[in-house]
């Protein structure tokens, strides 16, 4: 039996319901955004991203709010753009450390994470949002401050999640074999590609859904079902 030895976690719909992204921080950071822009457009780190962010659509001239447009566009179709994320992640930073909310985790996913950790399993996040989103996320979580269980996060600035040479990248930083590696999300297409690169998978379907027919990775109601 192959070890496993570190386990690599999305996030929505894997450790934490889709509904509180979508119902919570995109409405929060969509709201906040325009203001946001223009009152800290001079702070270096937001600079960047803007320029990115019309690198990303091909726009060579783009007035502040042109960019802001497509950036509030961009949260409507949500995007997986890597310069959405990180500006969305300063905007939530404020949100959470004001307490206007706490990020949601299914009952089990703290004393799993816990239980794994203290078995000496190594944990990673890779989620489209950004690195700062992820940690605050897992920081500032409705089961406490989890962040100090998590080894390293992974964003898409290391690759698109449904491309298997992000995870090839992800297992060469981690310096481990994929093979030693578990992947966990609800996405069956990130799933494939952590396959292809040579990671164990575990196809997150929680309910209501219903459990998919022949189903090419092991499939697991909640992490209590999941065994290392």
């Amino acid at each position: 039996m192959i070890e496993i030895r570190a386990i690599v976690t999305d996030i929505e719909g894997t450790t934490s319901s889709i509904d509180f992204v979508r119902d919570v921080l995109f409405p929060y950071a969509r709201k906040r955004l325009p203001a946001f822009i223009e009152t800290h457009s001079d702070r270096p780190e937001v600079q960047h991203w803007l320029h990115e962010a019309a690198r990303e659509e091909g726009l060579i001239e783009a007035s502040r709010q042109d960019i802001i447009e497509l950036l509030l566009n961009g949260i409507d179709l949500d995007r997986k753009s890597t310069s959405l994320k990180a500006l969305q992640g300063m905007i939530w930073k404020d949100g959470y450390e004001a307490g206007d909310y706490r990020a949601h985790m299914y009952p089990e996913v703290a004393a799993k994470l816990r239980q794994w950790r203290a078995d000496g399993l190594r944990l990673y996040v890779y989620s489209s949002g950004s690195v700062p989103a992820q940690k605050l996320f897992f920081r500032h979580s409705d089961a406490g401050d989890l962040s100090p269980l998590f080894a390293g996060y992974f964003d898409t600035e290391t690759g698109p999640k449904r491309e298997a040479e992000s995870y090839r990248r992800i297992a060469e930083a981690i310096g481990e074999h994929p093979q030693h590696l578990l992947f966990l999300s609800d996405i069956v297409e990130e799933l494939d590609a952590a396959q292809t690169a040579g990671f164990h998978t575990g196809w997150l379907v929680r309910e209501p859904q219903p459990l998919p027919v022949s189903p090419r990775h092991p499939v697991h109601r909640d992490f209590d079902a999941i065994t290392v």
